[in-house]
């Protein structure tokens, strides 16, 4: 089955592109995103705090099948209503270090949209270990989630 969520990566860069259209209107797009209640929801996590502002933080948790608590968490710099966010982002505990990411969100037609996430990793390798984890599976199912969720808004 092909994913539809897609991962764009170069060989030797240390950034890769994450791109998925929605059958969703940008605005709640948008709002899946920055809203506690639906983040928690597509995201399948507890959302600890979530500042949807330039300057704001985030903090999010989850627990893994072994019932593990595992956070994430980041700081927003760069927070455009509906067009974009630039935020770090940083898994607690783990060797990965914190990662860049600059998410953009386009209008396509009234009812469609299209989400770019741009991540920079600190190097190569990080991104490549990042890469051999199911990431590509995850991130897909997280968005076809959002997209069933979301979509009930309407």
């Amino acid at each position: 089955m092909e994913l539809k969520t897609k991962i764009h990566t170069e060989e030797g860069k240390q950034d890769l592109l994450i791109t998925r259209h929605f059958d969703l209107p940008p605005a709640l797009l948008f709002r899946a995103f920055v809203e506690p209640d639906i983040v928690a929801q597509w995201m399948g996590t507890s959302v600890l705090r979530l500042e949807a502002r330039k300057f704001g933080a985030y903090q999010f948790e989850t627990t893994d099948p072994k019932g593990h608590k595992h956070r994430f968490s980041g700081v927003i710099h760069e927070f455009v209503p509906e067009v974009k966010i630039t935020r770090t982002f940083e898994m607690e505990n783990t060797p990965f270090p914190v990662q860049l990411e600059f998410l953009e969100f386009e209008k396509l037609s009234d009812n469609s949209s299209r989400l770019s996430m741009q991540i920079v990793y600190k190097s190569l390798e990080h991104k490549n270990q990042m890469l051999q984890l199911p990431f590509a599976q995850g991130i897909n199912m997280a968005h076809n989630r959002l997209q069933e969720i979301v979509q009930s808004l309407k």
